[in-house]
């Protein structure tokens, strides 16, 4: 089956344009994973991203009348630049449809690679139907970010490059998966050359389209993807794609938000190089295989695949870091409200570094306190758990609470007993002018706010936090009115992080 694909990968006529990238060495994580750790390095492309490959290849593969016509693209990232800057070199009209919540700087980059912006919608699925619908009314070619067999063939060309760069031992490479256009082009060319090596899809655990695909037996459509690797968050893997993955990909593995972060830094400490988080899945996923399979010895490959972040998510990633390398515990702990209670349980951490300590005053016999601390692993974070409870503490591990991570940390702060009876919901708003607003009005006078918490990660979605006063008998009407506001929600009254120190 992946005959026709090797011999369009191997006729792609890019590099009057695309770039050569490296395989870069990570002697450190090498030494700490006793593996041979290799990173090819797609963030150095012209658009920072491996994205630029199959939008070249497929605008050669035109017709002079379809160039003529001008290609259109519906992208909040990564394929609207690469498509930019190839309709740029061949001198073709290109459109970008971006939602109005992406970021400015990428509209900004997509505009100065000479394409046109058109803002629509606050989600892709929005964009996308704009797109379409100027296909129809200006006759535009629409260019598909990964299903498309042109596409697939240019980012194919990365196993030839692969395979021509490393002539010795490769026993794994490890591919981030969205759509599957990257992870089918270059599985289709390695697998026929040396189907020795095996192919290593990586999904993100919030978005794995290609999983689901595969334990179902056809493709599937997820109700609802992650927002933090963005490049990846696709609903349901490509039609062409899925095709030849199911029979090309010997392992998928889903790896979390924690676990991407950590892998940034490790880039970082490798290479000096920042990722954004889809560019970091593939080695997440290496170091995910090796700790799973207990491998020692290899050789082992992650394709970086794209550097496109902005600057202000780095906040968000660096304090996920500790806790995806499983260096830190996130504990919830209840101590004595007296004088040298915190010297004591500073004791009891038996000279642990506390990395973060957050204290409210709850009552005259008691204080819960949030703490983060480090540890050497989940068995060690498991004893440390352990050893506070056998010293007469009341401890709750909340390292994997999302919303202790996202929001509870920044708001330890009491409780209120004015409050009353109160609803805890944590909702993903569109990061553009009139959000929250829109939210206030649509709640009118109904209902009474009595928490808020909100902080930018830089993403195209802002977390929230929101407490409303609200009696179990509303819960029906407030319910009805949250699901036709539209923004993706989740009911936390009763998460434990909420209860322990906030709850009335």
């Amino acid at each position: 089956m992946p005959n026709k694909y090797v011999k369009k990968i191997l006729d792609a006529r890019i590099y009057d344009l695309v770039v050569e990238t490296p395989i870069d060495p990570a002697p450190l994580l090498s030494q700490r994973l006793n593996n041979q750790v290799l990173l090819k390095r797609e963030d150095l492309q012209p658009v920072f991203s491996f994205k630029l490959r199959g939008a070249y290849n497929k605008l050669r593969q035109l017709s002079e009348q379809q160039r003529a016509n001008g290609v259109i693209a519906a992208s909040a990232g990564n394929h609207a630049q690469g498509l930019a800057l190839a309709a740029k070199k061949m001198g073709v009209k290109a459109t970008i449809v971006m939602p109005k919540t992406t970021p400015q700087i990428k509209v900004d980059a997509v505009r100065s690679r000479g394409a046109k912006v058109v803002l629509v919608g606050d989600n892709y699925d929005a964009a996308s139907a704009h797109a379409n619908k100027l296909v129809e009314e200006k006759g535009l070619v629409y260019i598909h970010p990964f299903d498309d067999p042109d596409v697939i063939a240019g980012q194919g060309t990365i196993g030839v490059e692969i395979l021509r760069q490393l002539s010795g031992d490769l026993d794994a490479v490890f591919i981030a998966v969205g759509g599957g256009g990257l992870c089918a082009g270059v599985a289709a060319y390695i697998k026929y050359v040396r189907p020795d090596v095996k192919i290593i899809a990586v999904e993100a655990d919030d978005s794995a389209c290609l999983d689901a695909a595969l334990k179902a037996g056809r493709r599937v459509r997820l109700k609802e993807v992650g927002i933090f690797a963005d490049g990846t968050a696709v609903a349901q893997i490509g039609k062409e794609t899925f095709r030849l993955l199911k029979e090309l990909v010997d392992e998928v593995i889903t790896v979390s938000t924690d676990e991407i972060c950590a892998a940034i830094k490790d880039v970082y400490n490798d290479t000096r190089a920042i990722c954004e988080p889809s560019g970091a899945m593939g080695l997440a996923g290496l170091k995910k295989y090796v700790d799973q399979k207990g491998v020692e010895g290899q050789t082992l490959l992650a394709i970086q695949c794209g550097a496109n972040i902005d600057f202000d998510r780095l906040r968000y990633i660096s304090e996920r870091t500790e806790i995806g390398e499983k260096r830190e515990a996130v504990l919830a702990v209840t101590i004595d409200e007296k004088p040298g209670s915190f010297k004591s349980f500073c004791t009891a951490m038996q000279k642990r570094n506390i990395s973060e300590f957050n204290y409210r005053f709850s009552d005259e016999k008691r204080a819960h306190i949030f703490v983060g601390a480090q540890v050497t692993g989940d068995e060690d974070r498991h004893q440390l758990v352990e050893d506070l409870r056998s010293k007469g503490y009341q401890v709750s591990d909340m390292t994997e609470n999302e919303v202790a991570k996202l929001h509870i940390r920044h708001m330890v702060g009491g409780r209120s007993p004015q409050v009353g009876e109160e609803q805890v919901f944590r909702f993903e708003f569109p990061e553009r002018p009139g959000a929250l607003l829109n939210f206030l009005n649509q709640l009118g006078s109904e209902f009474n706010i009595s928490m808020f918490h909100y902080r930018n990660h830089g993403s195209a979605f802002g977390r929230v936090l929101v407490g409303v006063q609200a009696t179990k008998k509303d819960i029906k009407k407030l319910s009805g009115f949250l699901d036709k506001l539209g923004y993706h929600y989740v009911n936390e009254t009763d998460n434990e992080a909420y209860q322990f120190f906030l709850g009335s």
